[in-house]
């Protein structure tokens, strides 16, 4: 299990990184990116951090990797290339974008900046337009299948035209709390349930693997 969406006490979440990542590694995690909310204020303050964090636990908890990353959220879309690009300067090894998601008032253009930045995954994409989806596909941008109550509400849309037009999926908890990590298992029924296949859902797991590997 990779999961590529995930928060602590540096923004909304529940746990500290230790805590998050003691746990998850208990679970049978073998990768986790720590994704906080981030803006222009609060990217120079937790990004470096966590990639501190990341750096001095690097090899204690087992088999399970910890990596650095932020999620860029209601950014406008207008400013969208300039932070992700300083944010990996800062040491985000994995960049996503608060997608347009159909349960909070993301401005519209968020998509389509954050895929023509080339961030890794735009999270929670709403329901995405064919055109921005096509995009991502030619750009190699991830598209987010989220684990989290609301905003999983337009997976089936997601899926169904990432498969249409051969862009890359991801999946990501999105997690906040101790109870929003699932199993391999338990992400493969939501996979499922947003119309993918097992041997689908098998690859959308197998794709967030793969970036670990990149990075």
């Amino acid at each position: 299990m990779y999961d590529l969406h995930t928060h602590t006490t540096f923004s909304d979440g529940d746990l500290c990184p230790a805590e998050l990542a003691q746990r998850c590694m208990v679970q049978g995690y073998r990768g986790l990116v720590i994704t906080d909310h981030c803006d222009h204020a609060l990217v120079p303050v937790i990004v470096p951090r966590l990639a501190e964090f990341c750096k001095a636990v690097r090899g204690h908890y087992k088999d399970l990797r910890v990596l650095p990353g932020c999620e860029l959220t209601h950014v406008p879309p207008e400013l969208i290339a300039e932070l992700a690009a300083r944010a990996r300067e800062l040491g985000a090894m994995v960049v996503l974008v608060h997608g347009e998601t159909i349960v909070e008032p993301v401005r519209e253009g968020t998509n389509r900046a954050a895929i023509e930045a080339g961030v890794d995954v735009v999270a929670h994409p709403g329901l995405i337009s064919p055109e921005d989806v096509a995009l991502a596909a030619a750009r190699g941008v991830r598209l987010e299948l989220s684990g989290r109550q609301g905003h999983c509400y337009a997976n089936g849309h997601v899926a169904r035209l990432a498969l249409e037009h051969g862009a890359r999926l991801s999946f990501g908890s999105d997690g906040h709390t101790p109870g929003d990590y699932p199993t391999r298992s338990r992400a493969i029924q939501i996979l499922a349930g947003a119309g993918l296949s097992v041997a689908q859902a098998e690859k959308v797991l197998a794709e967030n693997a793969r970036l670990f590997d990149r990075v």
